[in-house]
């Protein structure tokens, strides 16, 4: 007897041999070798049925493929018991409680393998979070390195402006990978951004500190051998930072505390002049603030009530009001969300995004991802049309 499928004029093709998936004929015959019958008996009455080969049964059995094959006597009030297929529900119904029952055992077990004890199994729960061993900590010996790593607010007087620290950027980092987890597309842009800026700042600090290390050793062949300043006493801070980001800026200030100490030492040793020091300084300190600034920027006003909940969902069609407010404040703010990272194929280092989305879903996302593609396209052919105009504008000036 063969499963029952559903109909079709069309002859089915033969199954190659090297197939993955089996037909019936051989899982059938492979289950009967082992002791396992094909169509099932009950009450007296053969009874054949669908089978998959992701099936949880030892003998295929498809409770997919029987809820679409017995969908009319399933929505049936009264199932008539008279139907031929009626020994299939009553067989549907035993399966699918087998098959909650295995969920049971399987949650239970916290889907341990059956040859481990249950009470091996139920262990797992009773495991603690990750913690870090000892503590994690950073040593800065100078004081710029320790002014740029805390900050400074603005006085009460106003004689000084206020400084950005790496303290507060990694707060807001932190924030922003929050964000994340909110699916918000101008969070993953602000980190994509700060992730690639910082990246330019190390290559930065390492060609600086390759410069000044080939100086020092230009006069150590000559046979001068000078040593790299360190504090006198030096200052270790505990750091606990709760996002991998934290980290990040961690590594980069120590590198940026290395780099003053060997330019203080060039110009201690006369191998750089004070203004060629304080030039060298305030170059790299520079870049550091303004991106420092910008990363700032992106989670002051992400992070305001108005736009906290702004998520992808908020860019698709038919969104309500507040979503489409939303969306407009922070073109407004940011300017509007390139398609890269609007679709997802440029991405943050570390995100909190776990959203399972649908077929639709995505289908949708490259949708509205085209149109901004376009538009981004559109607003890049219009900045070259008008710096060419103003161009010609000025040589017709000269």
């Amino acid at each position: 007897m063969t499963a029952i499928t559903k109909p079709s004029r069309r002859k089915p093709a033969a199954e190659p041999e090297n197939a993955d998936t089996p037909t019936v004929a051989s899982l059938t015959s492979s289950l009967q070798s082992i002791g396992v019958p094909g169509p099932l008996a009950m009450g007296g009455v053969s009874i054949d049925f669908i089978r998959e080969a992701a099936s949880p049964f030892l003998d295929g059995y498809s409770i997919t493929g029987e809820r679409t094959a017995l969908a009319e006597l399933l929505a049936a009030d009264e199932p008539d018991e008279s139907d031929p297929l009626y020994p299939r529900l009553l067989l549907l119904d035993e399966r699918e409680r087998e098959l909650r029952d295995m969920e049971t055992r399987w949650k239970s077990r916290n889907g341990a393998d059956e040859v481990v004890k249950i009470d091996e199994a139920r262990s797992m729960r009773q495991l603690g979070s990750l913690v870090t061993e000892g503590e994690d900590s950073m040593t800065l010996h100078t004081k710029e390195g320790y002014r740029l790593f805390v900050g400074r607010a603005k006085d009460p007087q106003g004689a000084y402006p206020a400084i950005v620290g790496g303290k507060r950027i990694a707060s807001a980092l932190r924030s922003l990978w929050m964000l994340t987890s909110l699916d918000n597309p101008y969070a993953d842009w602000a980190l994509v951004h700060h992730e690639h800026t910082l990246s330019l700042m190390k290559d930065l600090i390492e060609k600086e500190i390759k410069k000044g290390k080939e100086e020092l050793e230009s006069m150590r062949a000559r046979g001068l051998s000078y040593g790299l300043l360190v504090s006198a006493e030096p200052k270790s801070l505990e750091l606990g930072f709760k996002s991998p980001y934290g980290y990040a800026i961690a590594e980069l200030m120590v590198s940026y505390d290395y780099f003053i100490r060997l330019v203080k030492t060039l110009g201690r040793k006369n191998l750089i002049s004070d203004d060629q020091e304080r030039i060298r300084i305030r170059e790299v300190t520079r870049v550091i603030r303004r991106h420092f600034g910008e990363t700032a920027r992106f989670e002051r006003w992400l992070m305001r009530p108005e736009l906290r909940e702004l998520a992808r969902a908020d860019f698709m069609p038919g969104v309500v009001a507040e979503g489409a407010k939303r969306v407009t404040a922070a073109a407004g703010i940011f300017g509007p969300i390139p398609a890269d990272i609007f679709s997802g194929r440029m991405a943050p280092r570390h995100s909190r995004r776990r959203l399972q989305l649908t077929e639709q879903d995505k289908k949708m996302l490259l949708q509205v991802s085209a149109e901004l593609a376009k538009a981004e396209a559109a607003g890049i052919a219009e900045s070259a049309a008008s710096a060419e105009a103003v161009e010609a504008e000025a040589a017709q000036l000269v």
